[in-house]
Order: structure tokens, then sequence, then C-alpha cells
């Protein structure tokens, strides 16, 4: 039934959202009534929809061969792509109006990846998989189909879950809950060392992945780097910026409506622009082979350039969220006479730690990398899947929203005597 995304039957658990509860035998009967569109054309779920009627619209949609589009309010006026069955809307971390995007693919290039992932995940008919955004998200989406294919329940009640699907923001706020997940399947930014090792103190398995709304999983690990996902080629190609990845596999996208990153080469590979540099294995550090490894460094569009030297924003975020007092951080670039561009970075405190803050990065990072002026942030945006506003916090900081700390390690060093 429903093309293979049904993967339970009768009476288990299939979904607890939103505060409904079904099981198996009434989520196929939801489906099969769920009334389509008279004028055939594509199914749309809005934003606010209750997740369970997302999740039966969507399902009714893969398995009557209706196109579904996700996250939006009506169909865009460019046609989507041929053979489109599943179009998700996306807003990038760096528009300041969260303009949202259009990704349409096909079921299959969403259910290929489907037993690689269970695999890496200990996933099966009897997990409860918690979803922890929103289902207009795609990551999140992709969460509650895979729950349901394998026959297993996808939740969102707090204390139910032993695998969760989530960004290093929302897994560091359930860190701080009582009930912690056996599994957390982390994607969407980079883990810094202070968060794996809240996660260990938890007991929490964390496998991470890389991957994009366009390009669906591309690389997977669990903390000694990314490996290519199984059935992903994967190449790091030369850019005026550094290394970027491109990646071929059967989970790409058809196509973007609406602009975005997306771009292809003739030979089926594709790239959303982000960087990437290879690791040492630890069987290499031992002196032996292994699989080639590597680390994503963030997305290109978010280099900086201090004094000649290219700075990646989310390299110089992820060290900075591993300083003591720094709970979140979002950097960005700012002309400067001398230097070309210098690093201004707005902070979420996790302590009243600010005089701390410039020298402390001073004595952690490269001279390019220091930020030479600081805000303070009560709390830094996210768009709705997780990731940093980055968009959001510029116009916030261009408006002059968020309090000044310190000019620069040097004002710090005269503040302090030093």
């Amino acid at each position: 039934m429903s093309g293979g995304w049904l993967g339970g039957a009768g009476g288990r658990p299939a979904l607890a959202l939103g505060g409904r509860t079904l099981d198996y035998r009434a989520l196929g009967r939801a489906v099969a009534a769920f009334e389509l569109p008279d004028d055939g054309g594509a199914i749309v779920v809005r934003p606010e929809a209750h997740p369970v009627e997302t999740l039966v619209a969507v399902v009714a949609g893969l398995e009557r061969g209706r196109p579904v589009l996700v996250g939006a309010d009506a169909v865009p006026a460019e046609p989507l792509p041929v053979g489109t069955e599943l179009a998700l809307t996306t807003s990038g971390s760096s528009a300041p109006s969260g303009r949202p995007r259009i990704v349409a693919r096909s079921s299959a290039s969403w259910l290929a990846s489907s037993a690689p992932l269970a695999e890496a995940t200990g996933a099966g008919p009897d997990s409860v998989v918690r979803i922890s955004g929103p289902l207009h998200v795609s990551m999140h989406l992709y969460a509650a189909l895979h729950a349901l294919q394998l026959g297993a329940t996808a939740s969102d009640e707090p204390d139910r879950g032993a695998i969760v699907h989530a960004t290093p923001t929302r897994l560091a706020r359930l860190l701080d809950g009582p009930a912690a997940p056996r599994t957390a399947v982390v994607a969407g930014a980079a883990l810094h060392d202070r968060l794996r090792a809240r996660a260990a103190a938890r007991g929490v398995r964390l496998v991470e992945y890389y991957g994009a709304a366009e390009l669906s999983f591309v690389a997977i690990g669990e903390g000694d780097g990314l490996r290519p996902f199984p059935g992903v080629e994967i190449e790091l190609r030369p850019s005026a910026v550094g290394s970027e990845l491109w990646a071929r596999s059967p989970y790409l996208a058809l196509g973007v409506v609406g602009g975005g990153m997306l771009r292809r080469d003739a030979h089926g590979f594709a790239t959303v622009g982000d960087l990437a540099e290879p690791v040492e294995s630890d069987a290499e550090r031992r002196g032996g082979s292994g699989e080639p490894r590597f680390r994503i460094l963030g997305r290109g569009d978010a280099a900086i350039t201090v004094a000649g030297e290219t700075v990646l924003a989310e390299d110089v975020e992820r060290r900075l969220g591993e300083l003591p007092g720094i709970a979140a951080a979002i950097v960005l670039g700012e002309p400067d006479e001398l230097l070309g561009q210098r690093l201004v970075a707005v902070v979420e405190l996790a302590t009243p730690a600010e005089p701390r803050l410039a020298l402390a990065a001073a004595e952690a990072l490269p001279a390019a990398w220091r930020p030479r002026r600081w805000h303070r942030a009560e709390a830094l945006p996210t768009t709705p899947s997780g990731k940093p506003a980055r968009g959001a916090v510029a116009s916030e900081l261009a408006a002059g929203r968020y309090p000044h700390i310190v000019s620069s390690v040097a004002a710090h060093e005269a503040e302090v005597g030093a």
C-alpha cells in the first residue's frame, strides 16, 4: 500500500503528533478517504496544517500519483519539473526575508535512502522516532515518513522517542530536558565538541549526516569525520574559496523552483556550494588505511576575506560555540579599511561572560578569525528547520537591535590593563 510508505498494519501505533494518535489501521483509512483536489492538480499542504493531516495528505498523494506541495499556500506560477511527486518549500539561512524556494523530487529519491539510514541508526518497526520540528521542513518530514515506511511510530511527545532527528540547536535544548533520546540523528550544522560531550554524558549516541534539501543524504559519520552515505559518490573540486563538495546519487532532487544554490554538471553531479576538507580517520592515524573521511566547512557564500585570508563564518561559529559561556554564535563580515573585511560576532550567552569573550577568542582563534566587534542577543533566531538565521541576524544588527558588548581584543586588553 501507498507505494511503500506505510510499513505497519493493524493496531500498531503509527502517529502521536500534535495531541492526536493514529494506529496504522486508522491511518490507512484516513489516507483512503482523503479527497483529492477536483482540478487534478497538486495537493497543497499549508505550513500551519496539523502534522497528522500533513502526513495523511502526503501519503495519499504519493499513493495515488498526485504531486504534493508541502509548506506553501498555493502552487507556484512556474511549473514543477516533470516527474515531481513531492515538492518541499525551504528558505535559506542567509535570506533576510526567508524567501522560500521549492525543491522538487520523486518519491523514489527518498525511498531509496530508507534502508541505509535504518541500518545506520538502528531504527526498525519497534522504534519510536521523535519529530523535533515542523513537518513543512524537509528533514522533519523525512523523519516522519521514514518512521512510517519502517512500520515504526512517529511522535512529538517529549517523553517518547528513542531516536530523534534534530539540528544541533534543537539537540542542545533536548539535552536540557529530563528525557534524553537513545540516538540523535543530527544535521543542519556542525557539532562542536562541547555539545558532543554533553550528549556523551547523557548516554546519547550521535549519528551525524551532511545533506541538503536539494541533495538529500550525502555523508554520514559518528565523530570520526564523515564518509559518503551508501550509494553516494563524492568529489571535492577546487573553487575560489576552497574545495567545493559535489555529489552524485539516486537521492538528488529533480530541480528547484524559485532560485537557490543547486548547480549540476553534465556527469550527474550536483552541489549547493558547501565546502569540505579531507580528515584523517582513526585507522589512518594508527598507520593503517580506511575509507576517506572529510568534514564540512560551511557554505562558500558565507566566506569572508580578512586581510587576504578566506575565513568561513560557520567554522568560526563552531569554534566560538566551544568557548565557555557562549551558547550559540553567528558571525558576519563588515567592511574594514585596513583588513578589507572584519568579523562581527552576535552571541547568545549561557552565562554572564561578556567581559572575557574577546580575550578567550584571541587565545582560541587565529588572528584573521577573531571577531573585532561583539554584540549580544537574548536568543539567536533560527530558521524553521532549526538552523541559525544568518540573514535575520544581519538585518537586526543593521537596525541596531543587538546591544554592543566590546569592540575588539585590543579594547578588551585596554579595559583589563593587559
